[in-house]
């Protein structure tokens, strides 16, 4: 067993994909630099306020499967986002409200129940070194701390005030049923025939399970070109509907490239991406257009 030490957050078991996030680092586009930051942020940020924290404070975001890690001095933690069991030391504890650790106990985050990304908070928040004034780990350009292993460590914050406490029960948003996007059409949408635009805001598209944090990939009809070519590289946005050349919308996420040279036919507005973070493989995807 690696030797616990005082102030730091062990990783026992990494899961599928656990990463260090935050708010993200908006504003660096211009140098090709991509945003990062928790997917689903709403929870990011009220696994943080019940821990006493900064919003932008950085978690961890796990993937489908959870994550373990072991403390080396007493914390408070939260664990929220997708629902899953959560033990301490084999010993079951409450999802979504704060959690005592001891120092050298196994927090263990298990597989999601519903949803896909966890967020794990601890009071005074994780202090990695930043990069660009974030903490998030970019997947797509390899900025910040890399996707977690078995054995890393990471710095634990001091809680700023006294411990957080049970607030009662936190109204956590769930997995969606459906999930609708608000879609404002351009800058590309000419490049698409009017069918391919009714059939975009008719067809019963589905997550597809190759999915992740770059984008959200669907399953369904082909939407139709109306020109042919490529477009020269031009800006990507978060939110973007971009149309690769197989003809499903994919939607750009927080890891998303900065440049892209394939149509977008729309974008989506960050602040309906949420659900985007929690939709489950299979799950029915619906455009809706807005003016």
């Amino acid at each position: 067993m690696t030797p616990v030490r005082d102030g730091l957050l062990h990783i026992v078991r990494p899961g599928a994909l656990t990463t260090v996030q935050d708010a993200g680092r908006p504003g660096w586009a211009h140098l090709g630099v991509g945003r990062a930051g928790a997917l689903d942020a709403p929870a990011a940020r009220l696994a943080n306020r019940l821990m006493g924290n900064p919003p932008g404070a950085a978690l961890l975001e796990t993937t489908v499967t959870g994550c373990a890690v072991r403390p080396g001095r007493t914390v408070v933690a939260v664990v929220g986002g997708a629902g899953s069991r959560v033990t301490v030391d084999g010993r079951p504890v409450a999802w979504g409200a704060p959690v005592r650790v001891p120092a050298g106990a196994v927090l263990d985050v298990g597989p999601a129940l519903n949803g896909v990304r966890g967020y794990l908070a601890f009071a005074g928040g994780l202090e990695p070194e930043p990069v660009l004034g974030s903490r998030s780990a970019d997947l797509l350009s390899g900025l910040g701390p890399a996707p977690l292993a078995a054995g890393d460590t990471l710095p634990l914050g001091e809680p700023a005030g006294d411990p957080p406490h049970d607030e009662g029960p936190t109204p956590w948003p769930g997995a969606p049923a459906e999930l609708v996007l608000p879609l404002h059409l351009g800058p590309r949408h000419a490049w698409f025939t009017a069918a391919a635009l009714r059939t975009l805001t008719t067809a019963a598209y589905r997550v597809s399970p190759h999915s992740n944090r770059i984008g959200l990939r669907t399953e369904g009809p082909a939407l139709e070109r109306a020109r042919d070519g490529e477009l020269p590289s031009e800006g990507m946005v978060l939110g973007a509907v971009q149309v690769p050349p197989d003809g499903r919308p994919v939607v750009f996420l927080n890891d998303h490239p900065t440049t892209g040279g394939y149509p977008v036919v729309g974008v989506v507005p960050e602040t309906a991406l949420a659900g985007a973070a929690q939709a489950v493989p299979g799950t029915r995807v619906r455009f809706s257009v807005r003016a």
